[in-house]
């Protein structure tokens, strides 16, 4: 026992594990303030606390994930957190849905987990064993192509986790079964583990072998992006929504670590860890603005019973609090200014520009078109959340559950704003940030970044040291505050101070029936005394209806319409409904299941009941085995 615990459960704190700590705790401890509001009143006093004893487990596996130096604990760990996870998914197992969804994450993920330990495998064939030092060694003198596939190993086992596409099949439908504060964790925390993982193994263990490593993730990155934030401006599901800008965001993540990856293959060591670094300053910003609005769309769906948005509405008047730091995520995730989305939004397009700068021709085009698809995925992301602020918090209640809707309870909101001070700090305090991520980038790639002059007086970020653009957080927020406020003085020097008159919104001049009088016109008494109807209201459905358009070939939509007559010529109702079709569950995963049953189908005929045929199909395996060893 003393041997198992002193040589395969040894744990690592280098810098690359200390920072995924952090990330872990900072998202950890606020979700775990929270769910004392959240399941009060929700769950049996067993139930809370079997949901408490998950998630102290859920952590602390996690952590193990990120700590331990040796493969084989690895593999336990990282099990032992899918095991937890999806106990957590399942939490609420009296739904179908989450039983759907824990299926689907359990069987994708043992899918990923059965890649990686074959990468894993293959690796200690040649070092004989699974320490992390011994196993970086051999992989010094490990064939070319031997690494190329443990490298492909890695990537599909570790993406499957992270949810790049498309292995994101799973993504959409745990995330919103999970009780929020287990989804903020998910998704804040959980999905970057395989990110870490990767960096480890693939990039710090096996060592880059090829530029194609690089431009591969590049890819898969750029793909993520495009799919999940298209996907997610289609979706009404609030926590759905969120589940895809997961898969969005990891790819955002990706671009760093995949142009990083890229740069130290290219002999560009300086560029290679100040992408890393941005990598990771997206990573941690992720993390926090992503948890904070699963937190939110838990307050909501706590305080409505709702997670359509189309049946929300007008729930800033009630949940103002909720609002707020729902608002200030909303501006993190669309990468607006000061806020840390910015930043770090802001540090990967600077990397891309230094490979347009510095790179051979052919990787100067793709960093360029690189930057266009990161630039596209920003203003998509921008419009999403201009969507889901929007139609959840503004206008009137959609639904009598909006309408009766009460702020969450002290633990909740307090977690949200710990959460929504957060994204502030990591955008104002980002220069200091970016100093220690480039130690840790430069821990990961063994580049020494010493004497790299990333930042300047803590205050001013300089990615191409004495030369080119700067950006200073701080600044730039004391300048939107100048602006806004000179912008309020000019207002009320023009206008001056005037009484504030509150009247109806104009609804394209329809009345009420019961203020027309004989003529069909309203009296002059009665006219804007108009009760507007929840359903003139804009809706999710309207506002992506051009997105839907601009994207249809990669989104097939179709309609289904439903007629009533009460006679020919009079409808009693008319049912229209818009769907989109899932390419990757549609071309790809249930052509494969077909499959997979076809041949479960097939193979049930060799279970003939048969004692005589079971004795045969053991002595012909017997006699292969027998045959296949001789020749050894």
């Amino acid at each position: 026992m003393g041997y198992l615990i002193n040589n395969i459960f040894r744990s690592s704190f280098d810098p690359l594990s200390v920072f995924f700590l952090a990330v872990i705790a900072v998202v950890s401890l606020p979700s775990a303030v929270y769910s004392v509001g959240y399941m009060k009143g929700r769950y049996s006093s067993g139930k809370i606390t079997l949901g408490w004893a998950l998630l102290i487990l859920f952590a602390a596996s996690m952590a193990l994930v990120v700590t331990v130096k040796n493969a084989f604990s690895f593999i336990i760990v990282w099990e032992l957190m899918s095991l937890v996870s999806y106990f957590l998914v399942i939490f609420d197992h009296e739904h179908e849905r989450s039983i759907q969804a824990g299926t689907i994450y359990i069987v994708m993920t043992h899918i990923g987990t059965a890649f990686i330990i074959t990468a894993i495998l293959i690796i200690f064939g040649h070092a004989h064993s699974f320490d992390f030092a011994a196993m970086k060694n051999a992989c010094l003198f490990m064939p070319s192509g031997t690494k190329n596939l443990v490298f492909v190993l890695f990537l599909a086992g570790f993406g499957t986790k992270a949810g790049i596409v498309p292995l994101h099949v799973w993504l959409p439908y745990a995330h919103p079964q999970a009780p929020s504060h287990i989804s903020s964790i998910m998704s804040g925390v959980m999905i970057k583990t395989a990110i870490y993982a990767l960096i480890r193994f693939a990039v710090m263990i096996v060592g880059v072998e090829s530029t194609w490593w690089g431009e591969a993730l590049l890819v898969v990155a750029a793909v993520s992006c495009l799919v999940g934030v298209i996907y997610a401006l289609m979706e009404h599901d609030i926590k759905k929504l969120l589940a895809y800008h997961s898969v969005e965001n990891i790819g955002i993540i990706l671009l760093g670590v995949g142009a990083s990856v890229l740069f130290i293959k290219l002999s560009m060591p300086l560029a290679a860890a100040f992408a890393m670094a941005a990598g990771l300053y997206h990573l941690i910003n992720h993390a926090i603005f992503k948890a904070l609005l699963f937190l939110c769309a838990g307050s909501v769906y706590s305080a409505t019973g709702k997670r359509d948005m189309e049946k929300m509405g007008g729930l800033i008047k009630v949940m103002p609090w909720t609002a707020a730091t729902f608002l200030v995520g909303s501006m993190a995730i669309s990468a607006l200014p000061p806020l840390n989305g910015f930043v770090s939004e802001w540090l990967t397009f600077q990397a891309f520009f230094m490979g347009v700068v510095s790179a051979p021709a052919g990787i100067k085009i793709f960093m360029g078109i690189l930057a266009g698809v990161l630039a596209l995925t920003s203003g998509l992301a921008a419009a999403c959340f201009v969507k889901a602020f929007g139609i959840t918090f503004l206008a009137m209640p959609r639904s009598q559950n909006a309408a009766c809707a009460k702020e969450s309870p002290f633990s909740m909101k307090l977690a949200m704003v710990f959460l929504a001070m957060l994204t502030v700090v990591f955008g104002l305090a980002a220069p200091l940030i970016l100093k220690y991520l480039v130690r840790v980038s430069g821990s990961v790639l063994s580049v020494d970044t010493s004497a790299a002059g990333f930042t300047l007086n803590n205050l001013i970020i300089a990615p191409r040291g004495s030369g080119g653009i700067y950006l200073s957080p701080s600044l730039l927020a004391l300048g939107l505050i100048v602006i806004i406020g000179m912008t309020v003085l000019a207002v009320y020097a023009v206008w001056g101070r005037r009484r504030l008159t509150t009247g109806k919104t104009w609804d394209c001049g329809y009345y009420p029936a019961i203020c027309l009088d004989q003529g069909g016109i309203p009296p002059v008494s009665d006219r804007g005394r108009d009760k507007l109807d929840p359903r003139t209201e804009y809706t999710a459905t309207a506002f992506s209806k051009p997105f839907r358009i601009a994207f249809d070939f990669f989104l097939l939509p179709y309609r289904k319409t439903e007629k009533i007559r009460e006679s020919f010529y009079h409808v009693k109702s008319f049912k229209y409904e818009l769907y989109t079709t899932p390419v990757f569950k549609e071309y790809i995963y249930q052509p494969l299941l077909r499959a997979v049953f076809k041949i479960s189908d097939s193979l049930k005929r060799a279970q003939s009941g048969s004692i005589h045929l079971y004795i045969a199909y053991i002595f012909i395996t017997m006699l292969a085995l027998i045959i296949f060893m001789s020749r050894f």
